[in-house]
């Protein structure tokens, strides 16, 4: 992630207001968090629009992966006013665990676009 982020940090802060924190396996690799830290909500606002759909590919088999919708909690992402210096998240779903640690992913939400993102 450290070759990543000093590669592309000052894009994603400049076009988007928001420091890329990375994408990580959670729950025994059947979930995939995107994490990203606002600096300017102006420019960060779209990454949270509630209508913009988040969908992670895997680089390695091409399998594109979206946001889970649960019953009773909704979508596992935030859509609200970004803050400055706060944390937000998106959770992809990753049934049959097709994307493994050390894949590359890109992340799409709206017009945003994240490639090449290791899998910590």
């Amino acid at each position: 992630m450290r070759l990543w982020a000093s590669s592309h940090a000052d894009y994603f802060r400049r076009t988007w207001g928001v420091d890329v924190t990375g994408v990580r396996l959670l729950a025994d690799g059947w979930m995939l968090e995107f994490r990203f830290r606002v600096l300017d909500p102006r420019k960060a606002a779209p990454l949270l629009d509630v209508n913009a759909k988040p969908y992670l590919v895997d680089q390695r088999s091409g399998v594109v992966l979206s946001v889970p919708a649960m019953e009773n909690v909704g979508e596992l992402r935030q859509h609200s006013a970004p803050l400055a210096g706060r944390s937000y998240f998106v959770i992809f779903g990753n049934g049959n665990k097709i994307v493994a640690r050390g894949n590359d992913v890109n992340v799409m939400v709206g017009r945003f676009a994240a490639q090449a993102l290791p899998v910590l």
